[in-house]
């Protein structure tokens, strides 16, 4: 006949180690009041008996889950892989767990929705990290209970937001590009409703305008190789075109074998520049000049200002954005 283990209770753990319950107490929450010895004493009693502290318990008692829910869409693209990195390393190094939460972008999701899965588990507060605009994005109301941090280049005035700095992006880009003496620049586009691709796109039309230069038609893309080597195969045969600036490393580097393929040399006749610096480790000789985007430290800002906001409710909401870093390589030309 099987029994059900007896659970461990705080009280043995008091009596096996020789110290009050309220030591026991101390130590489990991390007190530093509580001299070293009788620490090593209590958590070696802990580790005997098999004690397990009760979270939720404690939870309720402080108030606060130090429990943060991360929500996003797609967990296979490289940002979202590379910022939950980021996200899951900090807040383990500020005594945060994490809990995932995935939805299905087919299903048109909104905010309050989102929001709506995670406000009966046991977080402090939520990370959405936001690769298209749900419809209401400039009209939800986050509940007052549950600090909100949105990984997005568009700016609310309802919730923190966390981003690369598109604006930089296109800017350093495009400049670098008129340093090298080229002005028949083409963009290859992400998808329309991306929100970074609209800022990139935005960007490298506002840097032709500043030079007075014609705009070509933009080129749409899908983030794919195969999206830009069909962008490759248009511009080679695209009279006057010296340079492309892709949205995306993956399309960047479909642009370039797009553009061999049809007899073009790169950078010699038509130089390349994409965005992100996800392919060098696993491109042989890509010499891709690009622009390396901090995913990790878009997660951590996104950390740090949840836990800011849990901690100070009433704070001001802020808009951060980390600039990426031009990485020089060998795919532009002087012209």
């Amino acid at each position: 006949m099987s029994t059900t283990p007896r659970i461990v209770s705080m009280a043995d753990v008091a009596k096996a180690a020789g110290v009050s319950s309220q030591t026991v107490s101390r130590v489990s929450n991390g007190s530093d009041a509580v001299r070293p010895e009788t620490k090593a004493k209590v958590l070696t009693a802990m580790e005997e008996l098999g004690y397990r502290p009760n979270f939720a318990a404690r939870a309720l008692k402080r108030g606060k889950f130090n429990a943060i829910a991360v929500i996003l869409f797609d967990i296979g693209a490289t940002g979202n892989l590379r910022t939950l990195q980021g996200i899951t390393t900090v807040a383990a190094e500020l005594g945060y767990v994490i809990t995932l939460v995935m939805l299905d972008w087919d299903e048109k999701p909104t905010l309050a929705q989102a929001l709506e899965r995670v406000k009966t588990m046991p977080v402090d507060g939520a990370i959405v990290i936001l690769e298209h605009l749900v419809s209401d994005y400039h009209t939800f109301t986050p509940p007052q209970d549950m600090a909100i941090t949105v990984i997005t280049t568009e700016p609310s005035d309802k919730y923190a937001t966390v981003d690369s700095d598109q604006a930089h992006i296109s800017s350093t880009i495009m400049e670098y590009f008129f340093k090298n003496g080229h002005r028949h620049i083409h963009y290859v586009s992400g998808p329309a409703d991306s929100v970074a691709n609209t800022y990139r796109e935005q960007g490298y039309t506002a840097a032709m305008e500043r030079k007075h230069l014609p705009i070509p038609p933009i080129i749409r893309g899908n983030w794919t190789a195969e999206s830009g080597y069909d962008a490759g195969l248009r511009l080679a045969a695209t009279p006057d075109c010296t340079a492309v600036y892709a949205a995306n490393d993956n399309m960047a580097y479909g642009v370039i074998q797009g553009l061999r393929a049809a007899g073009k040399r790169v950078p010699e006749d038509i130089s390349v520049i994409g965005v992100d610096d996800s392919l060098q480790d696993t491109v042989p000789r890509l010499d891709l000049t690009t622009m390396r985007l901090h995913f990790g430290q878009v997660g951590k800002a996104a950390v740090e200002t949840t836990i800011d906001a849990i901690e100070h409710p009433n704070r001001p909401i802020t808009h951060n954005t980390i600039q990426g870093t031009l990485i020089i390589r060998g795919s532009v030309q002087s012209i």
